[in-house]
């Protein structure tokens, strides 16, 4: 079958499909589009000879810098297959009246749901105890249960939740189903709240909560807000989840409060390095319980990604843009 092209045929590059569809998915909707070439990854030195000649390519993680789009004299849109487009130099694509669009709030459920996985891992401890009923240890218990860790119920606890967008409040909804007191630090106004939602100060929550949650964006302003000073405030029976941006956390400081004890556990699924080839004191933290990014990456969210993608395309292509990133 021919591909059903737009009013023009354009040439399209995705550089690094593979994380949004290994396989399980298809690109045909895209390939309907225009002349479409598809590479599971691509190397820097790599990105401008595969893009030469394109009117739109896409990218997850792959970096568009100002000297490559100084260099695509043909291009015209770049797709972000994400939420975040930190990879792009959209100074540079601006200035050049380039169309950027980005992937919002595709993974909202599926990242609470991680958000909440993590909670349940390190408050009920469900894999360790697994991993003990196979090891003999229930067998050999002399009491009719076994358990040698802290169990802890969420019923009444805290929970602060840092950015209250889309993804924050899809968690606050959990947390409120689970019978949690429900606190933000959030921009907000009270009267934007709802009752059972409490705005409150970035300081105070640290002291109060029980699980501090982070779904505010990586800027210069929240770059390692989580650091010596901020988990010094935390309550040793603290805990901490980032399904954020690796950058909201000082590492090691995070690692050093974990090892002495200093606050309870921590449930990640995002670095400063991904993946850590150089390593990270974190991985090898004391109640530090890491997920490798994949919170976003449901098989339903990454269809609702690539529809997105198509549908982002469409409408550049129909002068009808949407999710377009440039000029936030």
């Amino acid at each position: 079958m021919s591909p059903i092209l737009l009013p023009h045929s354009m040439k399209i590059v995705v550089l690094d499909g593979y994380t949004a569809n290994p396989g399980d998915l298809s690109w045909n909707k895209l390939r309907e589009l225009g002349d479409c070439t598809i590479y599971d990854r691509t190397a820097p030195h790599e990105v401008a000879t595969r893009a030469a000649g394109a009117e739109a390519i896409l990218t997850n993680k792959v970096v568009i810098t100002r000297e490559l789009i100084e260099a695509l004299p043909e291009l015209k849109y770049i797709g972000v297959m994400a939420t975040g487009y930190n990879v792009i130099d959209i100074a540079a694509a601006r200035e050049r009246g380039l169309v950027v669009t980005n992937i919002p709030a595709y993974s909202t459920p599926s990242v609470g749901q991680m958000v909440f996985a993590h909670i349940l891992n390190i408050t009920q401890r469900v894999q360790y105890y697994t991993e003990q009923v196979r090891d003999g240890r229930w067998t050999n218990s002399p009491d009719f249960t076994f358990r040698d860790t802290p169990l802890i119920e969420l019923l009444g606890k805290k929970i602060g939740i840092v950015g209250l967008g889309q993804i924050g409040f899809n968690v606050a909804r959990a947390a409120l189903g689970f019978g949690m007191k429900v606190w933000a630090y959030t921009s907000k106004s009270r009267l934007q709240l709802p009752p059972e939602i409490k705005k409150m100060e970035l300081d105070q929550l640290f002291r109060e909560c029980d699980i501090i949650t982070l779904h505010c964006p990586l800027t210069e302003s929240t770059r390692e807000m989580v650091n010596a000073t901020r988990l010094a405030q935390m309550k040793r029976t603290a805990i901490l989840i980032n399904t954020g941006r690796g950058g909201l956390i000082n590492e090691q400081d995070l690692a050093d409060a974990l090892n002495e004890g200093r606050i309870y556990a921590a449930g990640l699924d995002v670095l400063n390095e991904e993946p850590p080839r150089n390593g990270s004191p974190l991985t090898g933290a004391r109640n530090c319980f890491i997920t490798p990014h994949i919170a976003w990456a449901t098989g339903e969210a990454r269809q609702r990604l690539m529809q997105i993608i198509v549908d982002n395309l469409k409408g550049y292509a129909a002068h009808q843009v949407v999710n377009n990133v440039i000029g936030k």
